[in-house]
């Protein structure tokens, strides 16, 4: 079957007002426009444009009625699709964030429901049982993040410029930086920092971390930080500085990599992975789940002894997610996980403006630009740019026509 879907952009604070609805092609709302959800997540399931096509008004519970017809017969027991697809714009810094692996995931939603912690709770930490690990695509012209610790001698590199910038200043305060390059100092440095600016910066020891923020927020500015080679650091540091004035968060932030995706390129954020998304427009996949832990840049809660438990520290180059051509007119992103891979569609760069490609469970296609035409064996939709359909795995053998782009997402064949 093929399913037109539709949903309304989710207005966190953070999102863009026109950058989601340009995308689509349609008019604005007036408000923030964060995250546009394909999927059947609890949180906001697709719409079901024609309810009675299906006999139900959304994906989440079509899927749970009738999820042989919906998921295969594959995925029918678990009544749950297993990936969630979204569009997002953000005009201003996310949060610094990870998520836990399948064990994590599952450990600690046991451990926060038989402790009656409730789920909608300012201090729940685990929402479901499931990991979330997640890819975004940039389709802005650029998109920036902060993905992962980056290696350990470009932290020694930025705390030698933070050193000559403090030094050429007409007030040096090295007693700052003593207290940050003593915590990265030790056996292991990357998770003494981190523990010590995120308990420090909330007030559960003396507060020295905020002076060596706020001195870290100054140095920034300076010409010495502007002109060397961690510049987009340095600048970072000053845009987190305008949103979360005295966040010990804007420390964390140099020591993670830095990267700035140009249209087309990905990341994919393993388990473990801190993280925050600081501005463009992307197309993201993820499994489905809603498990984030934070670590500042926001004022939500905050589990500091949870969020380490989650962190892996080991200094990583950005992980970049390569696409590959798996069909002609079709290149995939294809992470490491069973639960997802994401395909881009332009059936225009194939032979006889035709692309195909196969199907072994159900699928979300969402169309960025031009007419997009599906057919198979069974069914056939005509999309314009910014429609959605539902593609149930029966449908198998696809072939995409017309002279548009359009995304795929669906399980990962090689996860």
């Amino acid at each position: 079957m093929f399913v037109a879907i539709d949903n309304a952009p989710r207005d966190y604070a953070w999102g863009s007002r026109d950058a989601i609805a340009e995308y689509r092609g349609v008019a604005p709302s007036g408000g923030p426009e964060a995250e546009l959800w394909l999927g059947a997540h609890a949180g906001s399931p697709a719409k079901i444009i024609d309810a009675t096509s299906v006999g139900h008004p959304d994906l989440a519970t079509w899927i749970v009625a009738d999820p042989t017809t919906a998921l295969g017969t594959r995925l029918a027991d678990e009544r749950r699709l297993p990936f969630l697809l979204k569009v997002l714009a953000a005009a201003e810094p996310l949060s610094l964030q990870a998520h836990p692996t399948p064990q994590q995931a599952r450990a600690g939603f046991e451990r926060e429901e038989a402790e009656g912690v409730p789920i909608g709770a300012y201090d729940r930490n685990y929402k479901d049982p499931f990991h979330k690990p997640e890819l975004i695509v940039a389709v802005s012209e650029t998109f920036d993040a902060l993905s992962g610790f980056r290696p350990f001698d470009e932290v020694r590199g930025i705390q030698a410029v933070l050193r000559a910038a403090d030094a050429a200043s007409t007030t040096p305060e090295p007693g700052a930086l003593d207290l940050l390059d003593a915590h990265l100092a030790g056996d292991d440095p990357l998770r003494t920092t981190v523990e010590w600016l995120l308990r420090d910066g909330r007030g559960e020891d003396t507060g020295e971390a905020a002076w060596v923020t706020e001195r870290i927020v100054t140095l920034a500015a300076t010409e010495t930080a502007r002109d060397s080679e961690f510049a987009l650091s340095f600048e970072t540091v000053g845009r987190l500085s305008e949103f979360y004035p005295g966040d010990t968060g804007i420390v964390i932030s140099l020591l993670l990599n830095r990267v700035r995706l140009n249209r087309g390129e990905a990341l994919y954020l393993a388990a473990g992975n801190i993280h925050a998304y600081l501005e463009g427009l992307g197309i993201e996949l993820m499994a489905a789940s809603d498990n984030v832990l934070r670590g500042g840049l926001t004022p939500k809660h905050v589990d500091v002894g949870e969020l380490l438990e989650v962190l892996d520290f080991t200094p990583i180059d950005p992980p970049y997610l390569a696409a590959s051509t798996v069909a002609p007119g079709v290149s995939a992103y294809r992470p490491d996980v069973p639960d997802f891979a994401l395909h881009r569609v332009e059936p225009a760069a194939a032979s006889k403006h035709e692309a195909q490609m196969s199907i072994s469970a159900p699928a979300i296609v969402l169309v960025e630009q031009g007419s997009i035409s599906i057919r198979s064996g069974k069914g056939a939709a005509s999309l314009e740019q910014g429609d959605a359909v539902y593609i149930t795995p029966d449908e198998s053998e696809l072939v995409f026509g017309g002279t548009g782009v359009a995304w795929l997402a669906t399980m990962n064949a090689r996860g």
